[in-house]
């Protein structure tokens, strides 16, 4: 199992859906800045669509 950590800023608001076993799942766009800077000396960004599912859903449901 990989895992991975991101910190960033949310593209949209998590869009929350009930599965057909009952639970929840979420769907929302993240924006991480990259580390480096562009030859223009700016910083880029990475678009991340992500996915979560029961607990973290409802979670992401609640911070927005």
């Amino acid at each position: 199992m990989n895992i991975a950590v991101l910190m960033g800023r949310l593209t949209n608001d998590p869009e929350v859906r009930a599965t057909g076993d009952s639970s929840l799942a979420a769907r929302f766009g993240l924006a991480v800045q990259r580390n480096y800077k562009d030859k223009d000396g700016k910083y880029g960004a990475d678009f991340i669509n992500c996915i979560v599912f029961g607990n973290r859903a409802d979670f992401a449901s609640k911070t927005t």
